[in-house]
Order: structure tokens, then sequence, then C-alpha cells
């Protein structure tokens, strides 16, 4: 066999592009970019699903949790240092990145490239999403939306189907990136360790994605299946 055949054969299955030239600062900010979807991104997911999923309980839950969140002291500055920025930064370099690499995929197929191919494309459609959503719920109405508002909102079928593509690719790069987090930040070493984490990850990312729908099956169909709770 060639050494080139050879160099084939042995490319390994984590090969997600053919890299672009990158300057000496990209490992910096590729390092910060990876920490910056966990924390403070991650988190404020995680504090968004838990928030929302208040409407499960009840009507009222919901509107007394929103309310708590729009009287915090320092709302505003606290909202853009860890939510308005770290979003633009992620969601604009993680941009920037997908236009430097050259996906291999029809290439090579390796199921990691399809990965890479795929957290690239949810990312984008995450970025919309929040940002829409970020406008429609802080900017568009100051913060004061209710449960019937949201309600009136997913009203129309269309908004239903957006919300639904929002968070399962909100969800699918969520997990994802909490997998590639942990790769990139040598939490996990070997591919038994990379398989366990992704399968965590993965279980993490199913599990946004089954909370998410609930919520909004809650507002399309005034559903509180934890009601009993207020009993």
């Amino acid at each position: 066999m060639s050494s080139k055949a050879a160099a084939t054969a042995e490319i390994p299955a984590e090969a997600t592009t053919v890299p672009a030239s990158q300057p000496a600062t990209s490992y910096f900010w590729d390092k910060v970019h990876s920490l910056s979807g966990i924390i403070p991104i991650g988190a404020f997911l995680l504090e968004h699903f838990w928030s929302n999923s208040y409407a499960l309980v009840s009507v009222e839950r919901y509107n007394q949790a929103s309310y708590d969140l729009q009287t915090i002291p320092w709302r505003v500055p606290v909202e853009a240092i860890f939510i308005w920025i770290p979003l633009l930064f992620h969601g604009f370099y993680g941009i920037y990145i997908w236009s430097k690499g050259k996906v291999n995929v029809g290439r090579y197929g390796y199921g990691a490239n399809w990965m890479y191919v795929l957290q690239r494309w949810t990312g984008l459609v995450a970025f919309l999403f929040i940002g829409w959503h970020v406008y429609m719920e802080r900017f568009l109405t100051q913060g004061r939306s209710t449960y019937f508002d949201v309600a009136m909102t997913l009203s129309n079928p269309l908004y239903v189907a957006f919300y639904v593509i929002g968070i399962l690719a909100v969800s699918f790069h969520f997990g994802n990136g909490l997998w590639q987090f942990s790769n990139k930040w040598g939490l996990t070493v070997g591919r038994d360790a990379q398989r366990k984490a992704a399968w965590i990850a993965g279980g993490i990312g199913l599990l946004f994605a089954v909370v998410g729908l609930l919520i909004v099956f809650s507002f399309v169909f005034q559903w509180h299946p934890f009601q009993f709770y207020t009993q």
C-alpha cells in the first residue's frame, strides 16, 4: 500500500473538516467560544427551561415566575452581560468558524462529520430562534408577557412549528456542544470516556427537547399536568 493510500485509510473517525489556515489566536477564541456555550449560555437555557416549566403547573404560577424574573435588581445590565453579549459572541463567532472550515461529509461520510454539519446548522437555527424569542419577550413586550400572551402567539400553527423547530435545534446544539466542550477542555480522554460522555450529553439534549416540547403543549392545549401541586 502506498503512503498516500495508508494515510487515507487511517483518517480518524473524529475528523470533521479540512481546516483552513487559522491565526495563532484562534485556539484561544475557540476555547472561549466553547466555554461560552456552557457558561453562561447553557446556564441561561437551564434557567429558562426551568422557569417556563411553571406553565405545566398553572397559569398563576407561570405569571408569578415571570414577574419575579422581570423585577430582579439590575435586570437589564445583568441580562446584557450574562445573556445578550455572550449570545452574540457565540453566534457570530460560530458563523466565523463555519466560514473557515471545509466540510468533507461527501468525501468521507464519518458520523462525526455529519455531527459537525448538524451542529453548525442547528446553531444557526438556534441563534435565529433565541434572537427572535429575546426580541419578542424582552424588548417588544418590555418583559411583561403573560401566560395568555404566549398562548395567543402559539395559537398560530406557524409559530408552533417555529417553536418546535427552534427547541429541537437548541436542544441538539447544546447536547452535542456539551460533548464537544468535554473533549476540547480535556475532561474526557480516550474513546471510552468520550463515548460515555456522548451518551450523557445526548441524554441531556433529549431531556431539554422533551421539557421544551411539553412547555409548548401547555400553551397550545392549556394543559397543566402538575396543577395538583397547588391543590
